[in-house]
């Protein structure tokens, strides 16, 4: 019997069946001649995907598992599968080197090159995008931006990374010591340490053996145990616990009970920024109560509706911010001191001072032209976003749709380049009565905490008034 060949081995031509055994053929009858691209007689078998599908399933996997990592996505990982995806560049040790640079990159920078809120954004930026640029990682800087190349024959190999860690190691500065430096005192040669044999401690412990150095032996006598200390820490937590129930029980309002004032269902802001329908606006019996929770004066629904100057006592405007009811039709919180612009061509009315720019449009397009779907028409036909969509290099996250009380909305945050630089937007769109209603504030990216403040209170008071 045959003795069975290696694994990954083709079996040799010209083997007989009765297995003696058999000179080695000459070169020139060795096997028969194919083309050029036909795999080698003793080549081993391919590993990974043998089909495109099978490459896809398997790249869908890997993001469900390793997530928004920029280490773990180099371009080679994260291009999408093709018909010819057997010529994309293999995965080899110059994947290792992009995952160096961009660890490199996290190590100093202190965040990604990439955005990681998202696997199917990261995997879709590493592939189309050059990653942010490493402007402070100082000498490291030409290591990181040639280790995170998108194309892998163009990054540096092993050797020459190397040389260059080796070399900027060697002209790195020695760091400066400081003024807070403790000298060590001169070593005396003439006071010999105290050798003491080891369990010495131990063992007069637990002789009960007064210890030799014991100046508070007195105050350690009378110190409590550990154990004593135990209990009255837990009798301290539950006494705590019996005093919260008592007062939740005694002075806390019960259900359904209205306090002074507005009833805190009436109250709670919709999430998102919604505001209630209108028609819940004119039954609310006190809309017009004041923040401490007295009742104010009441005022009818025409003259609500008629009034157009500022009010600054409204339930749910915070410090610096006052609540203005607009002649268009609606209301929203707005920072003191901010100028209004009339309604423009486009439908907008603007809010602004300085950098910052509080745009809304109450109700200028439909549903039944863009249809009913906040997200859709946030996405592709909003007019407020096209500086977004036409900008060459923007970023957009935290797309999400909301639905409160019946109630459609979207909003997101977007990045673009205008006229004033890098621009840092929070948008909202909702669809209220069949009509889209868009809130947005724009800023500078650079105070990005700013705009969102003048965005929440802008969305958590907007109401249309009709």
């Amino acid at each position: 019997m045959a003795a069975p060949g290696r694994p990954g081995t083709a079996p040799r031509i010209g083997a007989q069946a009765s297995g003696t055994p058999e000179s080695a053929p000459d070169a020139s009858a060795a096997a028969p001649a194919g083309s050029w691209d036909a795999p080698a007689p003793r080549a081993p078998a391919r590993r990974g995907p043998a089909t495109a599908l099978a490459a896809e399933r398997a790249r869908q996997a890997r993001m469900a598992v390793v997530g928004p990592v920029t280490e773990r996505w180099a371009p080679e990982q994260a291009g999408p599968v093709h018909e010819n995806w057997q010529l994309a560049p293999p995965i080899g040790p110059v994947t290792d080197l992009w995952a160096l640079g961009a660890l490199l990159f996290r190590a100093v920078q202190g965040h990604a090159p990439y955005p990681e809120e998202s696997t199917a954004e990261l995997v879709q930026m590493v592939c189309a995008e050059p990653p942010a640029f490493a402007e402070e990682c100082g000498p490291l800087r030409p290591v990181v931006e040639s280790l995170l190349r998108q194309d892998p024959l163009e990054r540096p190999d092993f050797e020459e990374l190397r040389g260059w860690l080796r070399s900027l190691v060697r002209s790195a500065p020695e760091p400066e010591a400081g003024l807070n430096v403790i000298t060590a005192p001169p070593v005396d040669a003439k006071r010999l340490p105290v050798i003491r044999r080891r369990g010495e401690l131990v063992r007069r412990r637990r002789a009960g053996l007064p210890a030799r150095h014991g100046r508070h032996k007195k105050a350690a006598s009378q110190a409590g145990s550990p154990r004593r200390l135990g209990r009255t820490l837990l009798l301290l937590v539950l006494l705590a616990l019996a005093a919260a129930v008592a007062y939740a029980v005694l002075f806390m309002p019960k259900a359904g009970e209205e306090t002074t004032g507005s009833p805190s269902a009436d109250r709670t802001p919709a999430a998102g920024g919604a505001a209630p329908s209108p028609s819940d606006d004119a039954g609310r019996p006190d809309g017009d109560t004041s923040p401490s929770g007295g009742e104010g004066p009441r005022s009818s629904p025409e003259t609500s509706a008629a009034s157009t100057e500022t009010q600054t006592t409204g339930p749910e405007v915070a410090d610096g911010f006052t609540l203005r009811k607009d002649p268009e039709g609606f209301q929203v919180a707005v920072a003191e001191g901010w100028q209004r612009t009339g309604k423009n061509g486009s439908g907008q009315v603007v809010y602004a001072k300085g950098d910052f720019e509080l745009i809304v449009v109450p109700g200028r397009d439909s549903a039944q032209q863009f249809g009913g779907d906040p997200m859709a028409y946030q996405r592709d036909a909003e007019r407020e976003l096209q500086p977004y969509r036409d900008s060459s290099w923007a970023t957009s996250t935290g797309l999400k749709t909301i639905e409160v009380g019946g109630r459609v909305m979207a909003e997101g945050q977007f990045t673009w380049t205008g006229d004033r630089g890098e621009l840092y937007v929070r948008n909202l769109a909702a669809l209220i009565d069949g009509r889209y209603h868009v809130l947005q504030v724009r800023g500078p990216d650079g105070e990005r905490d700013e705009v969102t403040r003048l965005y929440e209170q802008a969305a958590a008071t907007y109401r249309h008034t009709g």
